[in-house]
């Protein structure tokens, strides 16, 4: 759960309850009303800006909530861990062990989690504090969720890269930005460059020297493995609707809120899959009610003796147009229809990695 700090709106009860129908209509009139439900905040990009990183991108909203995010991998020696797939002969004599393998390393399901370290620094905050925590778990939870990262940094039994993600929020965090960090991660990862293995099997790593001759961490000549890094898009649902990319306001008026992390995969009919869910807390939960006439003895109205009876007389006013905070969570036919949304032929995920991907080429 992000802190309430990071997401606290001073809208009056009386603008939360107008903001809350609009976006319950049908059709949702959201902030910007040039936007529909599906559409997504304009953005700057970029890639490449920090040149002592194996990868870095920034990326800058319409809002001016600015993230940066660097990359860098270094050589690592990894300790020896027996397998239960592989076939050791242990031979002591002299007091020396020798071990021969019958079969052949692969680098599929040999990466390790501990390999991949990451930060997250926002201005205002320091890096206890339970936002940035919050947001870079969240943030190695989906790019450990596929599985497809961390065994990319294999380089032999005795070897490994251990790749460090610093992402750096410039700006306070004007919107939630989980998604922005993602999206900005995802591009710096998809730039990401390491240099040319010369050597083989299990010996020392030698390396190219030549830069021109290094080799993307996503390499794009694999058409049967997912080609892309995670990304994590929002949806906030108000009533029955569903709408992507909430900005700050919308978000204070949510029932509740999914980040939905999905990666693209050419195997799939769909074209895309999703590698992890996760709940939201929305600010929503946190704004104060409004009072109705009936309880305001200002307008002649009758104060509850307690407060079960003020809670009773609120949920009989819950369709009165008087603002409530939401409670509860999201229902699973929601869940499923914002899940059919993001996998779908030309689908969220389709869009949003494919706009990122035409950065990279561009």
């Amino acid at each position: 759960m992000a802190p309430p700090q990071a997401a606290h709106v001073n809208l009056s009860p009386a603008e939360l309850s107008f903001l809350r129908a609009t976006l319950a209509q049908t059709p949702p009139i959201r902030l910007d009303h040039t936007k529909g439900p599906k559409d997504f905040r304009s953005m700057r990009a970029e890639y490449d800006v920090l040149p002592g990183a194996n990868g870095s991108a920034r990326i800058a909203l319409e809002d001016g909530t600015e993230a940066l995010v660097g990359v860098k991998a270094e050589v690592e020696k990894s300790p020896w861990r027996p397998s239960a797939t592989e076939s050791n002969v242990l031979s002591v004599a002299a007091r020396d062990v020798e071990m021969r393998d019958q079969d052949e390393d692969e680098s599929r399901g040999k990466g390790q989690n501990a390999w991949i370290e990451m930060s997250v620094e926002i201005p205002g905050f320091r890096d206890d504090d339970p936002l940035p925590v919050f947001l870079a778990s969240m943030l190695t939870e989906s790019l450990l969720a596929s599985g497809e990262l961390k065994d990319r940094l294999y380089i032999n039994r005795r070897f490994h890269w251990k790749l460090y993600i610093d992402i750096l929020l410039l700006s306070p965090p004007l919107s939630y930005p989980l998604a922005l960090l993602s999206m900005t991660t995802h591009l710096a990862l998809l730039t990401s460059r390491l240099p040319a293995l010369k050597s083989e099997k299990d010996e020392d790593p030698l390396f190219d020297d030549d830069w021109d001759a290094s080799v993307p961490l996503y390499p794009k000549d694999r058409p049967t493995q997912p080609d892309t890094p995670p990304v994590i898009v929002l949806a906030m649902a108000v009533g029955s609707n569903i709408i992507f990319d909430p900005c700050k306001e919308e978000l204070s008026v949510a029932d509740a809120v999914l980040a939905v992390a999905c990666t693209s995969a050419p195997s799939s009919p769909n074209g895309a899959r999703v590698v992890s869910i996760r709940t939201i807390d929305p600010p929503s939960h946190l704004t104060p009610p409004g009072i109705p006439n009936a309880m305001n003895s200002a307008t002649g109205g009758t104060v509850p003796a307690s407060g079960a009876e003020a809670l009773t007389q609120r949920e009989l006013l819950a369709n009165s147009g008087v603002w409530t905070p939401p409670r509860g969570g999201m229902k699973r036919g929601l869940i499923s229809e914002v899940v059919k949304m993001v996998v779908e032929k030309g689908g969220i995920a389709e869009e949003v990695i494919g706009a990122l991907q035409s950065i990279e080429v561009g």
